[in-house]
């Protein structure tokens, strides 16, 4: 756990690979700092969204409070979920197998996998529901094994896991939670009964906490609230046509299958004995995973646009099992496969990192992440030439790529425009105007809002008849491509943001460090223009 915290770290607790969806909860979060009401979720144009349980923005909200409004703190206990549930995973393996060696090669499984490494440096649900979800099937494990009389703190687990999960995302959590549920009454190796399955103080408690924002809004906002809920979790998200079901469960079949690369085809020697066995020893758990993973594979399927991080809640119930799988195959007696694995990884890393000093000679020199690269390729490196705990070398070198990753992002996305507007207005006393109106990319917009709390608010423009919102503000930041379309004669620019644009990344890299670097970035990069009305004071 510590280990995925330090070396994803520097990639996720900042802007690097921003994803839209994130806008969403910092822009709410930061309304909620404004407005002290922390229960009612704000767009950045100030209209009501209710598209998605409280809980995300809750986690945004609570490192807003503890460390300011900035990046590292909107992130930060998302990176926190992703390595808990590391964690729950090594838990979770033990419960079911009371096996050091099985769990600790879950862990590493489940620390490797790139969606989680993904979510656990973005604000958005997932990677707080793999983390909800887990701590429910630590409550599942518990009933599945036979060997034992579940502990008291089984119910509390599957009932309070899967409250805070339907808190965090809706339906999904529930339709796994009621599949699980199902399965223990029914599975006819260890039938769990009805009366056993029954706590009614967990239950209550759960209750409350799973419906209790939904209560609230109802409450406040009456039923509107729950149409734009149920758009989201039902309507638009729903595919009703057979090939795209058809096509998007292939696509998730085969991107569940790439999210444990190469542990999947470090299992196939000797799979169909393993399967044979695994199953005889325990077919209570291999049924549960069985059900949970066709059903995120149906759930999947039936959405109407289809993103990896759907796969994700399930990944430690299959991270377990693929450990499970491997440790009873016996796969760290194949060298060879352990050896080409780590070395293609490894391998990737020294790319990166040659990349990286280059770049340094260039002038962009990370020391901090460039020494920890290094640091960390020289262990995992002495570790592979002497053939040891090559499975550790494997996963380690997994979150390696994604530090190494971050040298070249840190470079294109930084300083990003909400940093180089707060710079200007400190240059300027810190004269930031009180409000100011946005027209552009609304994530952009996002990072502005953050970077300029709490002294200016900043109000997104809409698509349609924005020019004629515009009388009603004397401060404006304008994307370029917006920029032309804009009677000029009203405003005075005043300063403008450059960042690097896509298309010239080629050309720019060759200029960096060159003395015609600063004026091919004015000339081809990206642009957001701050405007003051002419006639504002």
């Amino acid at each position: 756990m510590g280990i995925f915290c330090l070396l994803i770290g520097p990639f996720a607790l900042s802007f690097h690979m921003n994803y839209p969806d994130e806008m969403y909860y910092r822009d709410a979060a930061v309304e909620m700092m404004r407005n002290g009401d922390y229960l009612t979720t704000y767009l950045g144009s100030g209209e009501l969204r209710f598209k998605k349980p409280i809980l995300t923005y809750w986690a945004v909200l609570a490192g807003f409070k503890l460390f300011g409004v900035n990046a590292f703190a909107s992130r930060f206990f998302f990176l926190l979920a992703g390595a808990a549930t590391v964690g729950l995973t090594f838990r979770l393996s033990k419960v079911l197998f009371n096996s050091e060696k099985i769990a600790g090669v879950s862990a590493l499984i489940m620390a490797a996998n790139p969606v989680l490494i993904l979510s656990s440096g973005r604000s958005i649900p997932d990677v707080l529901l793999v983390l909800t979800m887990t701590i429910s099937a630590l409550g599942f494990a518990t009933y599945l094994n036979t060997e034992k009389t579940p502990p008291k703190w089984a119910p509390w687990a599957l009932y309070g896991g899967l409250a805070l999960a339907f808190e965090v995302k809706g339906l999904p959590a529930a339709a796994l939670g009621g599949i699980g549920i199902f399965y223990l009454l029914i599975n006819p190796w260890h039938k769990t009964s009805l009366k056993t399955l029954i706590h009614i103080p967990a239950i209550l408690v759960s209750l409350f906490i799973a419906l209790f924002w939904f209560v609230a809004m109802w409450k406040i906002h009456g039923p509107t609230y729950l149409d734009s809920f149920l758009g989201d979790q039902v309507g638009v998200r729903v595919a009703s046509k057979s090939f795209l079901v058809f096509k998007h469960g292939l696509i998730a079949t085969g991107v569940l299958l790439a999210m444990f690369i190469p542990w999947v085809l470090l299992a196939l020697p000797q799979l169909k004995s393993t399967l044979r066995k695994t199953w005889k020893s325990n077919p209570q758990f291999t049924g549960f995973v069985i059900l949970w993973t066709l059903a995120i594979l149906g759930m999947s399927a039936m959405t109407s646009v289809f993103y990896e991080r759907y796969l994700l809640p399930v990944a430690p119930v299959l991270a377990v099992y693929l450990g499970w799988i491997l440790v009873e195959g016996n796969f760290e007696s194949r060298k060879l496969g352990l050896k080409i694995s780590a070395w293609i990884f490894y391998t990737l890393n020294l790319i990166l990192l040659l990349a990286g000093l280059y770049l340094g000679t260039k002038g962009h020199i990370a020391w901090f992440r460039l020494l920890l690269i290094g640091l960390s390729l020289a262990y995992l490196g002495r570790l592979l030439l002497s053939g040891q705990k090559l499975p550790k070398v494997i996963s380690y070198s997994w979150l390696l790529i994604f530090l190494g990753y971050s040298l070249f992002t840190s470079l294109i996305s930084f300083p990003h425009p909400g940093q180089q507007l707060a710079r200007y207005f400190a240059t300027q006393d810190d004269l930031a105007p009180k409000e100011m109106a946005f027209k552009g990319n609304d994530h952009i917009s996002s990072k502005i809002r953050i970077s300029l709390y709490p002294k200016t608010t900043l109000v997104n423009l809409e698509k349609t008849g924005w020019r004629e919102r515009l009388d009603s503000f004397d401060h404006l930041i304008i994307e370029d491509r917006f920029y032309d379309s804009l009677d000029q004669k009203h405003f005075l620019e005043d300063f403008h943001t450059v960042n690097w644009s896509s298309r010239a990344i080629p050309e720019l890299i060759d200029a960096l460090g060159k003395t015609e670097f600063d004026s091919l970035l004015e000339a081809k990069g990206k642009k957001y223009y701050y405007l003051r009305r002419i006639s504002a004071q």
